[in-house]
């Protein structure tokens, strides 16, 4: 014979909200830790591209953790044959989505103050990050005038001693250029 005891409602309403809190708790523990990537890593590769030419090419990168997401900032140096050197820079805020280990790219404020993507429509460049086991990954899809497109795809994977980086850009679904080097932690 077993005996049934009846659960109160503040028994109830305590069960329920440690249950929620646990939801809430596993919920951000589950979601990718950048931490991890934070730092500032630098390295050099030579850059192999269709047509078979090769470049050398310098690189860094900074991950920093911010308020309500990560700045990714990196910059590439060009060396060519000729001895011009060609530096781009780059910086981009991310925020959390609705999705886990997914993050907007917030490159432009709306005209209510809130960070918000760019218009791929308009030329910008549409980006994306995920955190996927130990890789950050930073994704770049750009609508071309004709209506084509490039995408480019930058994997910072946890190295002994840094980031092991894998970029490919592809155009309209050939790869145009590649890179694997290692960034080392500075």
């Amino acid at each position: 014979m077993s005996i049934t005891y009846p659960i109160s409602s503040i028994m109830m309403r305590f069960v329920t909200g440690f249950l929620v809190a646990l939801f809430i708790l596993f919920g951000h523990m589950a979601q990718a830790d950048i931490s991890r990537f934070v730092g500032e890593f630098s390295g050099s590769a030579s850059i192999a591209s269709v047509d078979g030419t090769s470049s050398q090419r310098d690189m860094s990168v900074e991950i920093e953790e911010q308020q309500k997401g990560f700045t990714v900032s990196w910059t590439s140096t060009t060396y060519k044959p000729d001895g011009r050197v060609k530096e781009k820079s780059y910086s981009i805020d991310f925020v959390a989505s609705d999705r886990p280990n997914i993050y907007a790219a917030a490159q432009a404020k709306n005209i209510f103050g809130h960070s918000v993507q760019l218009d791929p429509m308009k030329g910008e460049p549409f980006v994306w990050a995920r955190i996927s086991d130990d890789t950050l990954t930073v994704f770049s899809l750009f609508v071309n005038d004709d209506g084509g497109y490039e995408m480019q795809q930058f994997d910072r994977t946890l190295a002994d001693g840094g980031l092991q980086l894998e970029f490919m850009r592809v155009r309209n679904g050939v790869q145009q250029k590649s890179v694997s080097t290692l960034l080392v932690r500075k």
